[in-house]
């Protein structure tokens, strides 16, 4: 057993157990279902009907934690309802598309009055009756409407409640805790501090204009019905991410996890060190199974995507607040609802700033390299007798380019497999579909790269047009070499020869010579901030051209960062970012020209995701007995 769960198992195994009967827990018994398995579904579901409950522990049938007596965790959230509750989740998408996720993203709006506390299985439904009991107290005492005023720090924005209104709603809340102490034997704190809506919590400081521009677009005397509603979570996955499965995923092994599409999964990032490049593993929200799974069948979810809302309590204000405009329609603006008596909606709020886009940077991971699939000693396997190359699998490359050297300097500067090829020209069709313009092009030197920026401009049709400029300061991090040693690429010479389209007349500022074996974080961050300053630099301003960039997994986060003035991320959890990285995985910034800087945007296409297809041998497969 892990430390942190008999830490769990400690913090309930003192507490005395009562027996409850409640109208759904009846029909689950009569089922067969053991009385604390049984008030185990009820409460993951909300206590809402048995025919949940029953679906929960039929999913739930190979759950190795079904018999652990562990506790979920509630929280009592007042929660804006109707248009208010809408303009703030008009703030959340475009907050996140302009200046990417921060820590508000994780929950829906909400005003804290009870923060996480346990409370055992068989007692829950006496929360319920307590929240119905103190509403029922305080639906007269509580205020008519709640008066919100916006505050901004370098790392908070979010409205603050009017002193005299969090008088009532801090009232409400000891009220609730006090009864909820006594006698649902729970240690409920309410909460004490100043009330407030949190809107954006730790972003980055150059990201708070920005916030605070979309911000000032919410009008917080909007209509609006407040409602106390309590949640649960699973306090096993508190500090565990969340991921969501975009497809269903069928197990190949037996250590493998089933998902189906929209399943939630909890991964705890401080056990994938060990995990193979592209997988993760982690616990199904649905099943309770733990298993392997491809990462890129997945995509991040929120925090409050688990959580489990059980009851509300509807505070009746609606008639008090309501004003004229509440009859006023709301029209489509770019298929969101808008009220057209507010200033320029949340969605628009930033088009002025959209005129002063000029130029774009694409960069891009290049395809499957040929070893990432046949492994290290893939050329070993294409070889025949005399040294000449084959293709041994209809994935290898159908041939090789000629090197004046030795045949074997591919096993370090391996080329894309087939499959690579296909990826990196259907990126290049993409591309073409969204009518983006590529103006110029720069690879890493190395051949896998250079052949994916090729395979790019074909799709985009420009390959005749564009010639790729071979950047060596964009090779990736020296460190992960295997050979420790810098790679044998092949010349600007031996390209050209093999029919790439190289811009022989580029002089890059960082040689071949530049690199250095083994070179630190540091050193590497600092060598890739350097390198796309000087690409900036060298690409003329004027028009709306993108420049696309081909290098590696590790390129991505230290191009970009340094491009957009955020902080490099920490040494530390690099490697395990760089590894979700798929191929072909890009980042898109775009140039706010009157403003000088550049911000990061959704890419102009979508990744591009598939599965693994194996080595098949008919006759071992078909022909065994």
């Amino acid at each position: 057993m892990a430390v942190a769960e008999a830490q769990l198992y400690a913090k309930v195994s003192n507490k005395h157990r009562s027996r409850s009967t409640s109208a759904l827990l009846e029909p689950l018994l009569a089922k067969g279902f053991p009385a604390h398995i049984a008030q185990k579904a009820l409460v993951a579901t909300g206590q809402k009907t048995v025919e949940d409950a029953v679906k929960w522990l039929h999913s739930h049938c190979n759950d190795p934690s079904l018999e652990d007596p562990i506790p979920q965790e509630y929280a009592l959230y007042l929660c804006p309802t109707g248009r208010l509750h809408s303009r703030l989740q008009d703030f959340w998408r475009e907050s996140k598309r302009q200046c990417g996720k921060n820590r508000a993203h994780e929950v829906f709006p909400h005003v804290t009055l009870c923060d996480f506390f346990t409370c055992e299985d068989q007692k829950v439904e006496l929360l319920y009756d307590i929240l119905k009991r103190v509403g029922d107290s305080f639906s007269q005492s509580f205020p008519p409407s709640i008066s919100l005023t916006l505050h901004a720090s370098a790392s908070y924005l979010g409205f603050f409640i009017d002193d005299s209104q969090a008088n009532v709603l801090r009232e409400f809340a000891v009220a609730f805790s006090s009864e909820a102490s006594a006698l649902a034997d729970c240690h409920v704190k309410p909460s004490l501090k100043q009330f407030h809506l949190t809107l954006a919590h730790r972003f980055y400081p150059h990201h708070q204009k920005t916030l605070e521009q979309l911000a000032k677009c919410i009008n917080p005397g909007e209509p609006c019905q407040w409602v106390a509603a309590l949640y649960s979570r699973d306090m096993r996955f508190v500090h565990y991410q969340r991921l969501r499965a975009l497809f269903q995923y069928k197990p190949q092994n037996i250590d493998e996890l089933m998902i189906n599409a929209g399943d939630l999964i909890y991964v705890e990032p401080r056990q994938q060190c060990e995990v193979s490049e592209g997988w993760v593993i982690g616990t199904s929200h649905r099943t309770g199974c733990r298993g392997f799974l491809p990462e890129n069948y997945t995509e991040k979810a929120h925090e409050s995507d688990t959580w489990v809302k059980h009851r509300e309590y509807v505070f009746e204000t609606a008639s008090r607040s309501s004003t004229k405009t509440e009859k006023e329609p709301n029209v489509k603006l770019n298929g969101e609802a808008h009220n057209p008596s507010m200033p320029r909606s949340v969605t628009n709020v930033l088009s002025l700033q959209n005129t002063a886009l000029r130029r774009g940077v694409l960069v891009m991971r290049h395809g499957e390299r040929v070893d990432q699939v046949f492994g290290k000693s893939w050329l070993q396997q294409c070889l025949t007798a005399d040294g000449k190359y084959y293709r041994a699998d209809l994935n290898f490359p159908s041939s090789l380019p000629r090197r004046k050297d030795s045949m074997k300097l591919f096993e370090s500067d391996p080329p894309l497999s087939c499959c690579g090829v296909f990826q990196s020209r259907l990126i290049g069709e993409a591309l073409l579909d969204q009518e983006v313009t590529v103006s110029y092009v720069y690879s890493s030197p190395a051949l896998r790269c250079v052949q994916t920026a090729q395979h790019v401009l074909q799709g985009l049709k420009l390959n005749q047009k564009v010639k790729i400029r071979v950047e060596p300061g964009l090779f990736e991090w020296t460190k992960w070499e295997a050979s420790r040693a810098i790679p044998n690429f092949m010349t600007v010479a031996e390209l050209v020869e093999a029919s790439y389209d190289i811009d022989t007349s580029y002089r890059s500022n960082f040689p071949l010579s530049s690199l250095v074996p083994s070179e630190s974080y540091e050193d590497y961050v600092s060598r890739s901030s350097a390198v796309i300053k000087q690409i900036i630099t060298a690409c003329p301003s004027k028009g709306k051209g993108v420049i696309l960039v081909v290098g590696h997994g590790s390129s991505l986060a230290p191009l970009t960062r340094a491009l957009t003035g955020l902080p490099n991320r920490d040494s530390g959890d690099f490697a395990q970012m760089v590894r979700k990285i798929p191929s072909l995985g890009m980042c898109f910034c775009e140039e706010l020209k009157e403003e000088n800087k550049w911000q990061m945007v959704n890419p102009p296409v979508k990744t591009l995701t598939h599965g693994a297809n194996t080595a098949f041998n008919w006759r071992n497969t078909i022909m065994e007995d």
